[in-house]
This record gives structure tokens, C-alpha cells and sequence, in this order.
């Protein structure tokens, strides 16, 4: 709750200082580490949402994701989310992270809707802010990062897994990964929409993001949103198998690389962060928006009963 707090009295004094930013410092684009989330850790192990095992003699972190039922990026998720990435960050031994779900058939079903229905503006612009900084943080580690998908993962799941360098999913049918937002009647921002052109080219993002579109694992094979099935029994191992090639490669000259393809997308939005805070609070807040997450949350409740 403190943690919740400050992120709140942070949005009082216009979002300034809230968490770290992503530095362009040297050719690498090594992630600045921010004293506030480093201060702001929890103590309190038994509401931990992110469990991380880190194995020294390999330099490989896993990260598993364990907020029931569905890994719903909450505000509290994505900050402890942060604060797990940036402390591996911040060890130089740490080379590599795997990102999986500890719970059965689900990844992450993506942004938790509550915390952007019937929120205050202030609330919500807290919150957008925290999906900024996750994204920020995974996509310019400088560790190499790989999605151990082993569920569906739609919406923000899927960007989190967009975000990897590598993505390594289930193959079974009936899980389905996308971004699917306009379902929901809200839009993916232009972070989201540059990060899935970047992956599966121009084309294939307009008419996904425009319809909405959840693919299962064969198909997010074949447009290239992932990068490999394999049995839902396998996923972890070929993650850690798959990592072994890639720390094969000089850190240096893979770091240097990944910054100069993913940079300009980094800057674009670090250039127009508060400008897009605002505009997701200008649109998440509209009585049409609302309705539609409202209407959206009482087909979930049906479903349920």
C-alpha cells in the first residue's frame, strides 16, 4: 500500500520522478537504475506477483509470473514487474531472463481492465505510466529476454511478449496470443503498434489491430508473432536451451546491435511519454469508453455464472 502511495503522490506533482528512465547513456543503451523503485521494494513475500530464480553459474534469470487467475497487469503487477527487471539489470552478472507463467494455460491476459474502469484521471495516468515503464524496461534490457509462452496471451501479454528478443510458445490450438483491443472498444497506442510492426511487418499489424485479431499458436507461427512452437511440456526447457545460443554471441556486440534496431522506437516514445499518458487518460475516461469496459466486464461476469 505504500508503494501504491507514492506511485499516486508521484501523479500529484505531474508524473515527474515517478520511476526511472531509460537512458541512451553509451552505445549499449544501459538501463538507468531508478533509487525510487529500488527504495520502494516490498517486504511483504506472501502478495509477491513475480517470482524470479536467478542461477549465477549460468547467469540466466527466470521470471515467473504468479497473480491469479489470469496474471492481470495490475498496478501493483507491473510495479513489482519493474522493480524484478531492475534489479537483474543493475547485476552484471545477470545475462539473460526468461519471462514465463506459473499459472496453468495463461501467460498473462494482459492489462487488468479495473484499474481503467471508473478510475479518476489521476489513477489512470498513474497506471499508464507503470505500462510505460514495463514496456521501456523489457524492450531496452540489455539482457537477452525471452518469452516462455505457455498460455494465451492476449493484449498487454502480448506485448509483453513482443517486447523479448525471442518468443518461444505452447503449440497447442486453443491458446491464442494478439493484440485485441479494439474487442474491448479501446486502441492499441502507437508504442504498441510499432513494436508489432517491427515483428511481423506493416500489413499484418494493420489488419490485427484493426479487427482485433487473437491468433492461436499455429497461426501467430506463421504471421512470425512468435518464433517457435514447441509441446506445452518443452516450452521452459527450449527457452533455457535456446538462451545457451544466444549467450554464445559477445554481449557486447549483441547489446550494440539490439540498441541500434530497437532504439529509434524507444526514443519515439520517451520524446511524447506525457503526451500519450494524456491522450490514454483523455480516451480512457470518455462515458463511450467506459461503457464499452463496462459492458465488456458484465459479459465476463456472465460468462463466469
Amino acid at each position: 500500500m505504500a508503494l501504491r502511495a507514492a506511485l499516486r503522490n508521484s501523479a500529484k506533482c505531474g508524473f515527474s520522478g515517478l520511476l526511472s528512465q531509460l537512458s541512451s547513456s553509451g552505445s549499449h543503451g544501459r538501463v538507468y537504475v531508478s533509487p525510487f523503485l529500488l527504495s520502494q521494494r516490498r517486504n511483504d513475500s506472501t502478495s509477491s506477483k513475480i517470482n524470479v530464480d536467478f542461477d549465477r553459474s549460468t547467469g540466466v534469470a527466470v521470471m515467473r509470473m504468479q497473480s491469479p487467475p489470469v496474471n492481470s497487469m495490475s498496478l501493483d503487477f507491473l510495479t513489482e514487474f519493474s522493480i524484478s527487471l531492475e534489479k537483474l539489470e543493475m547485476d552484471k552478472s545477470c545475462r539473460g531472463l526468461i519471462i514465463t507463467s506459473s499459472l496453468p494455460k495463461i501467460f498473462s491476459a494482459g492489462l487488468d481492465i479495473m484499474e481503467m474502469y471508473g478510475k479518476s484521471p489521476e489513477s489512470c495516468g498513474v497506471f499508464w505510466k507503470a505500462v510505460q515503464e514495463m514496456w521501456l524496461k523489457l524492450y531496452g534490457s540489455n539482457m537477452v529476454t525471452i518469452a516462455a509462452i505457455n498460455g494465451s496471451s492476449p493484449a498487454g501479454g502480448c506485448l509483453m511478449s513482443l517486447a523479448c528478443d525471442y518468443r518461444i510458445m505452447a503449440e497447442n490450438p486453443r491458446y491464442s496470443i494478439g493484440l485485441n483491443e479494439t474487442q474491448l472498444g479501446i486502441v492499441a497506442p502507437f508504442w504498441f503498434k510499432d513494436t508489432m510492426v517491427s515483428t511481423v511487418g506493416h500489413r499484418t499489424t494493420e489488419v490485427a489491430l484493426e479487427l482485433g485479431l487473437l491468433y492461436s499458436a499455429p497461426e501467430a507461427l506463421r504471421v512470425g508473432l512468435v518464433d517457435q512452437l514447441v509441446p506445452e511440456d518443452q516450452v521452459l526447457q527450449t527457452a533455457t536451451d535456446t538462451m545457451a545460443k544466444w549467450l554464445a554471441i559477445p554481449d557486447h556486440a549483441r547489446q550494440i546491435s539490439k540498441s541500434m534496431m530497437r532504439k529509434p522506437t524507444i526514443d519515439k516514445l520517451m520524446s511524447n511519454r506525457e503526451a500519450d499518458i494524456q491522450n490514454f487518460v483523455t480516451f480512457i475516461t470518455k462515458d463511450s469508453i467506459q461503457k464499452s469496459l463496462r459492458m465488456y466486464l458484465e459479459m465476463l461476469k456472465k460468462r463466469k455464472s
